[in-house]
């Protein structure tokens, strides 16, 4: 039952990456069949993340109500439908109505399973899962390749992955009994070994006690662990949409040769995660989160120095892609540590909320300043980003450890207490 479930979501992971990168390798033929300008593109992402923030913001109060297994069902289904949906869009603003049960699946979903795999499954299962996001975000240019080479055109490639996630939608909702019966797994432990209250070490679940978003923002670090990931995902998105330009415009890198780089990236990412996961069980999130951000420093740090040759660029791009692998899968998994179980279904929302919000504001935000300034900012840019996450992840660290230290320096006052009271009775006895 556990290895079948897991099978699953595996598959469901790989399934969530296919969706991302369609419109990005599609748009340059389907701005012309729509009729409108290259820039429109801006319009549809923007729909699509805004749907995704909402959605994570309320995927605590539905997965709590239907159930995780249901969540992910209907946010599988309601992704299929729209993708279906673009197409048969034969106009812009269709698109753009579709678009909108596109992000509310995507975000839902991203948040249930990220948090379901958190408290069930250990680290090197995160970081495997999102190595397969990675596969299926780098199998979905193919497909629309596929399509547009062998004259099917770009609609076929969005009726190929619906159907894939139809298929897909089918098998979650034969598979919605395993999810209750997989117990939960090192976060609840952690949460009983160090006394938490019993309505924290409780995971959230069907029928639970509902955590409202404002009482999720007040919990102990969550602002902390918000401002981190916000980093994060928008160091990960200005990296991907600038990293080719910055190498042709400010480093006279030829063009061939920087996007080449700039996927490696990417792949450096997918395949970081991959190798993260036989190790990450030993290292513990905190120093994947630590060593992460400082591998993706000395990757700026190589991306900005001033040599007569780009090859130090190249190389810190690849470590940049290497560093940012482990960052993500753990922030999610240590989410129930750090938070209690019970909230962490309503902190990984808001997570999720906080990182759609920097990947979609971000890389805007660059261009207009590079615009001002010049393309030479970009590895400034990064470097303020990493020096934020690495400060706020820290912060929270030090906040988690005086929290657990607490209970255990109460235990040890409790048993001194009892020690003495038995040295006082035995006096009392002599007496």
């Amino acid at each position: 039952m556990y290895s079948l479930l897991l099978a699953i979501i595996y598959v469901a992971f790989v399934s969530l990456g296919l969706p991302d990168s369609l419109v990005g390798a599609g748009w340059p033929v389907m701005h012309q069949d729509l009729g409108v300008p290259v820039a429109f593109a801006g319009i549809i992402t923007m729909i699509i993340a805004g749907g995704t923030i909402l959605s994570s913001l309320a995927s605590e109060r539905m997965t709590r109500r239907l159930g995780v297994g249901v969540v992910t069902a209907v946010s599988v289904g309601l992704t299929a439908a729209a993708l279906v949906g673009f197409s048969v869009s034969g106009s812009f603003w269709v698109l753009c109505l579709w678009a909108i049960p596109y992000g509310l699946g995507a975000g839902a979903v991203d948040a249930a399973l990220n948090n379901y795999v958190a408290l069930h499954f250990a680290a090197r299962h995160m970081n495997w899962l999102h190595s397969f996001w990675g596969v299926g975000a780098s199998i979905s240019p193919f497909i629309m390749s596929y399509a547009l080479t062998s004259g099917l055109g770009w609609s076929s490639a969005y009726r190929i992955v619906g159907v894939a996630q139809a298929v897909l939608t089918v098998v979650l909702i034969v598979s919605i009994p395993l999810w209750g019966k997989v117990r939960p797994g090192p976060a609840a432990e952690h949460a009983e070994a160090h006394d938490a209250p019993p309505s924290d070490a409780e995971p959230a679940g069907r029928g639970s006690t509902h955590v409202p978003l404002a009482t999720a923002l007040r919990i102990p670090g969550v602002l902390l662990i918000l401002a981190a990931f916000f980093a994060y995902c928008a160091l990960e998105s200005t990296s991907i949409l600038w990293a080719s330009t910055y190498l042709v415009t400010d480093r006279g890198v030829e063009d061939a040769t920087a996007a080449a780089f700039a996927s490696l990236f990417l792949l450096g990412i997918t395949a970081g995660r991959f190798l993260a996961g036989f190790f990450a069980d030993r290292v513990g999130d905190r120093q994947l989160i630590r060593g992460g951000f400082a591998a993706v420093g000395v990757g700026v740090l190589l991306v900005a120095l001033p040599l007569g040759t780009p090859v130090p660029a190249l190389v810190g791009l690849v470590v940049m892609g290497l560093g940012c692998a482990p960052i993500y899968p753990a922030i999610i998994h240590s989410t129930p540590v750090n938070f209690g179980p019970r909230n962490s279904q309503a902190v990984i929302g808001i997570q999720m909320a906080a990182a759609y919000t920097g990947s979609t504001l971000a890389p805007p935000v660059f261009g207009v300043l590079s615009t001002w300034a010049g393309l030479w900012v970009f590895p400034l840019f990064l470097a303020v980003l990493v020096v934020l996450g690495l400060l706020m992840s820290e912060r929270l660290n030090r906040l988690v450890a005086r929290r657990d230290d607490e209970p255990a320096q109460g235990a040890q006052g409790a048993q001194g207490a009892t020690a003495g009271a038995g040295v006082l009775g035995a006096e009392e006895r002599r007496g």
